[in-house]
């Protein structure tokens, strides 16, 4: 297959990624509202709260699902693939995984809830309730992980796309069931998340059945396969483990300096990154495939300008929402929330130049992933992710207010994203170190260029009024695009988007004149 068709390919999965991604990021927002609304500030910050103790729990599953992802991957890139073994044992692996973490949690978890955690004694009772229906769903999370990387590895985002989205449907259908029982809403509404698992999970597991042949293969584990997948996750195990105490970590140090409120605050933020990034997600999972098989099949001049173009390109997706965002952000937190939180505001705005830095980390990590050589990566990045739970628990010691958290993420993403990764992909899998600064300062160009008229405008315009919001963020937009076309892509690149755009036009054109 050529690298026109390889464009295409990639071209119709992210447009089906990008369907899906704007109808979730409307419900997911509406839902984020009416959630808060229903449960109220302290439950929603319970919830997120104990979901972070369990999530935490399930950094092997973090681990052993990347390696499964690129294993499948990288085995349909070769010539002869053996993908029903891979799978059948990856599926056990992923379910004896899960039996262990539900012991697990059920037994350190749970002490920690009791004893650790600050939650209103009257609500005790319903977080302990939240946590055992939070674990269930965490057990099928985990073991579904090998049928989301069939679909992913296949490149079957259309399917990832619908069953996603109704997935995003029954979520807001949930808030409307918490407001018809008169139950406990924090009860009802672990109980439901949970079940909501289950059944999208069937769907997916029905489809992979019907349409992938290593799916099914019979249960069975390959011990060669096996140390092959887990030597490739083992190193990856540090990178996961310090993720996610990072994440959910500092989440649980925040909640034993300040309120449920602040959880919540903080939760709100990472979740409107969290949309953002599924944005660019929604590229990285249409481009990923294309790296890793072009690696497995000996391409790697066409894998490395696939991964070098992509991260730039991931960068100016999440650039042409931050910038107008950023502007934009007080009047749009009161559209999504009305009633906006304390010190949402600036935890906002900091998520956002983070998630711009996050763009690099995450994209510069893939070429490193398709060659499989991750064991430099996961002794030096999760250093950034290990040393954050010490440095938040000692300024939240020493009296400094909740927002310090949001600086100490953001400054170990900006090192991660222009100096870590770089070097790595430099050292493992042998770029040219000035070919990725260089690519990096074009986006700091672009990035400056970009903000000045917006910035310019935003100084005159009152963001609060219609016109005001209207004018920034059209103004932002066009800054943004016009930088990106002009100064942040080449003359290759302009001449495929030129090319396809004429090529869709004209075949709507044929299909029109035939009907």
């Amino acid at each position: 297959m050529g690298d026109r068709e390889n464009n295409k390919r990639i071209a119709k999965n992210t447009l089906f990624l990008y369907f899906r991604m704007m109808l979730i990021m409307v419900v997911t927002l509406y839902t984020s509202r009416v959630t808060l609304q229903v449960l109220g500030v302290d439950d929603f910050g319970i919830y997120q709260t104990v979901g972070g103790a369990v999530t935490f729990l399930a950094f092997l599953s973090n681990a052993l699902g990347s390696g499964t992802s690129r294993f499948i991957t990288y085995e349909m890139g070769k010539e002869k693939p053996r993908l029903e073994a891979l799978f059948a044992t990856v599926r056990v692996a992923h379910i004896i995984l899960g039996v262990f973490i539900v012991i697990v949690g059920e037994i350190i978890g749970l002490w920690f809830v009791y004893n650790k955690l600050v939650i209103p004694a009257d609500r005790l009772n319903a977080a302990i309730f939240a946590f055992h229906f939070s674990m269930a769903a965490t057990f099928f999370q985990i073991t579904q992980v090998p049928y989301n990387a069939s679909i992913i590895a296949h490149e079957r985002m259309n399917i990832y796309a619908y069953i996603s989205i109704l997935e995003a449907v029954l979520k807001l259908a949930i808030v409307y069931v918490l407001l018809i029982f008169p139950h406990d809403k924090l009860e009802i509404y672990a109980v439901l998340m949970c079940v909501i698992t289950i059944l999208i999970m069937t769907i997916y597991r029905i489809y992979c059945r019907r349409t992938f042949v290593e799916v099914k293969a019979k249960l069975r584990f390959d011990k060669e396969i096996f140390k092959e997948v887990a030597s490739f996750s083992g190193w990856n195990l540090l990178t996961s483990s310090a993720a996610s105490m990072a994440n959910q970590g500092v989440t649980v140090v925040t909640n034993m300096f300040f309120s449920p409120a602040v959880i919540t605050v903080r939760s709100l933020a990472l979740r409107i990154n969290g949309v953002i990034n599924q944005f660019i997600g929604n590229f990285r999972t249409a481009v990923n495939p294309q790296i890793v098989k072009k690696y497995a099949a000996g391409d790697y001049e066409g894998a490395k300008k696939l991964a070098l173009a992509s991260t730039q390109y991931t960068y100016y997706l999440m650039l042409i929402i931050v910038v107008p965002l950023f502007l934009l952000v007080e009047p749009a937190l009161k559209i999504w929330l009305r009633d906006v939180p304390d010190g949402l505001i600036p935890f906002v705005r900091i998520t956002l130049f983070q998630g711009l830095f996050q763009a690099f980390d995450t994209s510069l990590y893939v070429p490193i992933y398709a060659k499989g050589q991750i064991k430099e990566n996961a002794i030096i990045s999760p250093l950034f992710d290990f040393i954050q739970l010490p440095v938040v628990y000692f300024l939240f010691k020493m009296g400094y207010p909740p927002i310090a958290l949001a600086w100490v993420e953001a400054i170990a993403c900006v090192a991660l994203g222009v100096v870590i990764k770089p070097i790595l992909v430099h050292v493992i899998v042998k770029y040219s170190y000035k070919e990725i600064m260089f690519m990096i300062f074009r986006c700091m160009v672009v990035t400056v260029l970009s903000a000045i008229v917006p910035v310019i405008t935003a100084h005159y315009f009152d963001e609060n009024k219609i016109i005001g919001f209207w004018v920034i963020l059209v103004v932002s937009l066009m800054s943004v695009g016009l930088m990106v076309w002009f100064v942040g892509i080449d003359k290759r690149m302009k001449c495929f988007l030129i090319g396809w755009v004429k090529d869709k036009f004209s075949r709507n054109k044929r299909n029109s004149s035939n009907n």
